[in-house]
């Protein structure tokens, strides 16, 4: 080693350096560096070359057009924008429950994340962690033109990871898709069974209605017919009394047409031309605007009218009213009304303001929305088999490996060189402290005689 490198000579002080001897001890062993250079050189090539190569693919989405939301839009049921689509389907990509999900169904495509010891969870905890990656545009951004979701995903050699990054593009959009269809089933049932809820309480107003009709209808009808009884009764009343009045009043002119012999109908004028004597016939003809006293009848006549009147059972047949209350008791007895109202069967024609909810109800029931043929998200850019590896990137490790191996090289040279040079201080210090001691024992004799 010391034929190799000999320290330069030092000139300067203890608390300097000389660089330009530093720079020649570096110099003088620029062999040894170009050689530690070397060997981390080779080695960083080993690794670069034996590494397992990793490749790196992404896809990217897009809002749909406005157009392939059409329908369900416009089925007044479920509001989605494009913008709205693309997040769900984002929300979708980055759910840790989609991509387990994803993961379980298609275990063929990540054989090589399993690893012997580890449960399913485990090992799917790895490849989420490290492999898959979402980017989303920057929020600050208004501009539509930026509106994209990047999926990119790192695998290693033998892995499909063209097949794990689009089929996991569409897992989530089929999971969406699915999740609306449930939304708008879970929708449409729920505004079918409000709708039902409307018509039913429209059915329950009309029952009350009804009832309350039928029940006005009965309370007027047996009021009428109440008040008819009523009213017949007090006619019989008022004829039995007439008829007993009348009864009355033939006794009197009975009595006044004997007293005044008066045995058949006459007048005035007759009567008291019968008083006169003479047997001359005389045809007259009286004009009379007052009304002739009831015993002018005659005995017969009275006698006769008031047995007739005695044996009368039942006056009704004098008065007219009484045969229209009969005939208004017989129409009271069958309510046509009620009748009809009893014998609906299809009473839900009769609803009121229902036709709107009916038409709503038929609509959701004849609602044909393939879901299954919505475009959610545009995808703008298919995951493609990738040109070349991204790591390791060989000539970088191998440069950064000769880089390091020279930095290595020059810090031992440099350390060498400090070590060399204590060194030669050290011995520099050991030469003049022998001397100092010869030049002592030469000198002792002489300076002892002196002292004496």
């Amino acid at each position: 080693m010391s034929s190799s490198f000999r320290v330069p000579p030092v000139s300067l002080s203890e608390d300097q350096i000389d660089l330009f001897a530093l720079f020649q001890a570096v110099w003088h062993q620029k062999v040894r560096i170009v050689l530690i250079a070397t060997g981390f050189g080779l080695v960083a090539a080993a690794y670069a070359y034996v590494a397992t190569p990793e490749y790196h693919v992404s896809s990217v989405l897009r809002p749909a057009a406005i157009n392939e939301l059409d329908a369900l839009n416009r089925s007044d049921i479920y509001k989605l924008p494009p913008s709205a689509a693309l997040t769900k389907v984002g929300a979708s990509l980055e759910s840790y429950d989609t991509r387990l999900g994803y993961f379980r169904e298609n275990r063929q495509l990540f054989e090589a994340f399993e690893r012997p010891g580890r449960t399913l969870e485990q090992s799917f905890e790895e490849f989420n962690a490290d492999s898959i990656k979402l980017t989303l545009p920057d929020s600050k951004k208004a501009d539509s033109l930026s509106a994209y979701i990047k999926l990119s995903m790192d695998y290693p050699k033998g892995v499909d990871g063209v097949a794990i990054l689009n089929g996991l593009v569409d897992y989530a959009i089929k999971n969406e898709r699915q999740q609306i269809a449930n939304d708008m089933e879970v929708i449409v049932d729920n505004r079918l069974n409000e709708l039902e809820g409307k018509l039913d309480a429209a059915r329950a107003s009309y029952d009350n209605d009804k009832e309350a009709k039928i029940a006005t209808l009965t309370e007027a009808d047996s009021v009428r017919r109440a008040q008819l009884r009523d009213e017949i009764k007090a006619l019989r009343v008022q004829l039995k009394t007439r008829r007993i009045n009348r009864v009355a009043q033939l006794d009197e002119a009975i009595g006044i047409a004997r007293s005044l012999g008066i045995r058949k109908p006459a007048t005035p004028s007759s009567f008291g031309e019968a008083s006169r004597e003479g047997g001359s016939s005389v045809m007259r003809t009286e004009i009379n605007n007052q009304q002739i006293p009831l015993y002018f009848m005659g005995v017969d006549a009275l006698m006769a009218e008031r047995a007739v009147l005695l044996q009368r059972k039942s006056d009704d047949f004098t008065e007219g009213r009484i045969a229209q209350i009969f005939k208004e008791l017989q129409l009271l007895e069958t309510n046509r009304k009620i009748e009809v109202l009893n014998s609906r069967e299809n009473e839900d024609i009769f609803l009121r303001d229902v036709e709107p909810l009916r038409a709503e109800a038929a609509r959701l029931r004849n609602l044909n929305l393939d879901i299954s043929r919505i475009k959610l998200v545009t995808i703008d850019r298919l995951a493609l088999e990738p040109l070349g590896p991204v790591k390791p990137r060989k000539l970088l490790i191998i440069a950064m490996g000769l880089l390091l191996g020279s930095l290595v090289g020059v810090a031992f040279a440099v350390f060498h060189y400090f070590i060399s040079l204590r060194n030669a201080e050290d011995k520099a210090a050991n030469s003049k402290k022998a001397l100092a001691d010869s030049s002592l024992r030469h000198d002792s004799p002489g300076q002892l005689d002196h002292l004496a």
